[in-house]
């Protein structure tokens, strides 16, 4: 694991490449010091384009990481202030007041503490934000069946303070069986600081992806995602969908396949999967969009093998670099591939088209 901090244009290497500096989540060891805790409230300046427009809407535009009943409930609370007074949830603004909210929260008791069905790695921790090293085979929420053994059980009983936190304070997700980094605020200041860098595009997201085919050079995919209009689990390039922009370059070429280095300008649902498919380089062994899989003409036994017992998408979040939620400070992280997907490149790696890194 690599960890950086730029301040300025210096970039500060305070991490190391050596698993022994993980923190291993153990849910049956409570967390013996807990960091201190930073301030809760959230303070904004209502703009004057939100004048005439009521206080719960426009603070449904200006917190979207909590819902707008959610906001109204905090309000009749007493948990906002506008201009140091209690308003009520209807007024009107004139914009430029100051608006403060004190979040709290009752524990979601739909989602229970419990272990992770699939260990995970903590890669780094402060009184802000975790960022972990999510393996492949771990839910990030519960959902659709499935109520135990995922990574928000799993933060809650690692860190049962979580629970004030909206989804345990996980900023943004990956698939299940797609590995690598994310982003854990532990209070809803930097939860809130985050959720906005992400839609801003100001959060870094760079994936390793092995694809199907020989990809000719670098480039830019730039089509809208939506729903599938009859499979509703899948994700589909749809005129009428969301804007998605994924950017790629070759990390390295193989006989029949390419590894692609990819960064998300946005975050759609499955976008690198869907988009990668859409242009006819689906991921290796992925289970949705992949289709009928392809073995390479001429392949080993060996490599036919490998290529048949890899039964998922070979995607993996590699690197991450955000502005801390608190400091301000540039901070990047690396993870290595994954013991299955860097054994994957090594068979496959027996007759290289070229070895040249782009």
């Amino acid at each position: 694991m690599r960890h950086a901090e730029r301040t300025g244009g210096l970039e500060v290497v305070c991490g190391a490449l050596m698993a022994g500096h993980y923190s291993r989540v153990d849910p049956r060891r409570p967390e013996r010091e807990r960091l201190q805790a930073e301030e809760t409230s959230l303070e904004f300046e209502i703009p004057a384009t939100s004048a005439g427009e009521r206080l719960d809407v426009v603070l449904a535009q200006l917190a979207p990481q909590f819902s707008r009943s959610r906001l109204q409930q905090w309000i009749e609370a007493g948990r906002v202030t506008l201009d140091g007074a209690i308003p009520l949830r209807r007024v009107r603004l004139l914009g430029g007041e100051r608006v403060v909210i004190r979040p709290i929260f009752a524990p979601d008791e739909r989602v229970v503490a419990g272990p992770a069905a699939v260990p995970f790695e903590i890669v780094h921790q402060d009184a802000s934000i975790y960022v972990i090293a999510k393996p492949a085979g771990l839910v990030v929420h519960p959902g659709a069946g499935i109520r135990l053994g995922t990574l928000q059980n799993a933060l809650l009983q690692h860190d049962p303070l979580l629970a004030r936190v909206p989804r345990a304070g996980i900023v943004h997700r990956l698939d299940k069986d797609t590995s690598g980094l994310m982003m854990v605020a532990r209070t809803p200041l930097a939860q809130s600081v985050l959720v906005k860098a992400l839609a801003a595009h100001d959060v870094e997201r760079e994936y390793l992806a092995l694809c199907d085919g020989l990809v000719t050079g670098g480039g830019t995919i730039a089509e809208p995602i939506g729903r599938h209009r009859t499979q509703r689990t899948r994700m589909a390039v749809r005129a009428d969908g969301r804007e998605a922009i994924t950017h790629y370059r070759i990390e390295h070429r193989y006989a029949a396949h390419t590894l692609l280095r990819v960064r998300l300008e946005t975050g759609r649902t499955h976008q690198i999967r869907v988009h990668l498919t859409h242009v006819g380089h689906p991921i290796v062994g992925d289970p949705v969009y992949g289709g009928r899989r392809r073995l390479p003409a001429g392949a080993t036994p060996t490599v036919i093998a490998a290529l048949q017992s890899f039964e998922r998408q070979a995607l993996h979040a590699a690197r991450l670099q955000f502005a801390h939620p608190k400091s301000g400070r540039s901070m990047t992280f690396e993870t290595p591939l994954p013991a299955d997907f860097q054994n994957l490149l090594t068979v496959i790696d027996g007759a290289p088209v070229s070895a040249r890194r782009k």
